[in-house]
């Protein structure tokens, strides 16, 4: 048998693992004639803000269009900052700027690599202007403090808002991620732990003036169709993958489940290896959107990996306030942002997705033994 590369993520493997019921629900989609906001989104919307525990969920074209519907939704302007993190998607950031506001850069902890709730109270305290929202990223499917950051932006009087694109079922405690702030975004790109075949997004709350506000403002301010209440915009989950994400939401908890367990297989075959492996925190259950490891010599450590035919990825290579669109004009918290940066240097995404084999996460475990071996 021929010794196939692992890869680090594998999107059209969970389409393969439901391929029937994919199939039979776009047919029926394309034979409904109706595609564009009717009954499969929805269905979906019902069905996955009853998963996350809330009363309302809006379907929009992209996690980067949640995270602006939700910032639209409660009304930023030019003078306003949103405080986030640096270490994550660009996507984060753009959407903030792409709603009319500032960016506010804080520093993440390194063990979490969510943001520090300490480096939050900092800049709140010294703010470079009004802070009307607080963006705590679940990075890598591990819930943020959110104890500490929702008391921290309830005192400053801000919304909190949570980015929820990587951690689809992830557990604070005995709520849902997305599910703490006022409101909640999601993102269902292909490789996301709830996956689309396509683009599509959703932004949850259960405040019902915002969802109302919400939903009127994805589809040009209208609440009677061809008449605008206020400017709106253009961002619409559409029914074929609205269709696909209510068959791929049935076996999130199980697939969530799976990557629990490669993620406690690889914590035991990588023990006591020169590597920074990821923490569990206290009354969190992740769901393993990534599994990354922290080294010195991380890019001796990919070459290595991928000469021994197994695919890792860097999640991210430049801090967003490092970036050529954004440095020199972004705010930052006190202090700068050293924890963002030194992260951007040393970890390293090992193969993560639910289809992966007993075979495979054994070769991934031999070979980070071996490519640690190799660079020292």
């Amino acid at each position: 048998m021929p010794n196939i590369p692992v890869p680090q993520a594998d999107p059209r493997a969970g389409f393969l693992a439901q391929r029937s019921r994919i199939d039979i629900a776009i047919i029926q989609v394309i034979e409904s004639g109706s595609y564009i906001l009717g009954q499969q989104v929805q269905g979906f919307e019902q069905e996955f803000s009853a998963f996350v525990g809330v009363r309302h969920g809006i379907g929009v074209a992209s996690g980067t269009d949640a995270l602006v519907l939700a910032l639209r939704g409660i009304e930023v302007g030019p003078e306003d900052y949103v405080a986030t993190v640096s270490h994550t998607a660009v996507a984060t950031v753009a959407a903030i700027e792409l709603a009319g506001a500032k960016p506010l850069l804080i520093d993440i902890d390194p063990k979490t690599h969510t943001m520090d709730p300490a480096a939050l109270t900092a800049a709140l305290e010294r703010p470079p202007g009004r802070v009307v929202a607080v963006i705590p990223v679940h990075l890598y499917g591990q819930p943020a403090d959110l104890d500490a950051i929702a008391a921290i932006t309830a005192q400053a009087g801000a919304v909190l808002i949570e980015d929820a694109a990587q951690s689809h079922g992830a557990l604070h405690g005995a709520r849902v991620t997305g599910s703490v702030g006022r409101i909640g975004c999601f993102s269902f790109y292909p490789t996301k732990n709830l996956a689309a075949l396509g683009d599509g997004g959703l932004v949850v709350t259960n405040d019902d003036t915002l969802a109302d506000h919400m939903r009127a403002l994805r589809q040009y301010g209208w609440r009677e169709r061809y008449v605008s209440e206020f400017p709106g915009f253009n961002s619409r989950l559409d029914e074929l993958q609205a269709a696909i994400l209510r068959v791929r939401l049935t076996r999130l908890e199980a697939e969530n489940q799976h990557r629990r367990e490669i993620a406690i297989a690889y914590d035991g075959g990588l023990q006591g290896l020169p590597l920074a492996l990821p923490i569990r925190q206290a009354n969190t259950s992740p769901v393993f959107h990534q599994y990354v490891v922290r080294s010195a010599k991380r890019d001796q450590l990919q070459r290595a990996l991928r000469l021994r035919g197994i695919g890792t990825n860097i999640h991210y290579p430049v801090p967003v306030h490092l970036q050529p669109a954004y440095r020199g004009r972004i705010a930052l918290g006190d202090g700068g942002l050293p924890e963002s940066e030194r992260a951007a240097k040393e970890v390293l995404s090992l193969p993560m997705f639910p289809q992966l084999t007993d075979e495979q996460i054994g070769r991934v475990i031999s070979g980070v033994h071996g490519a640690v071996a190799e660079v020292g």
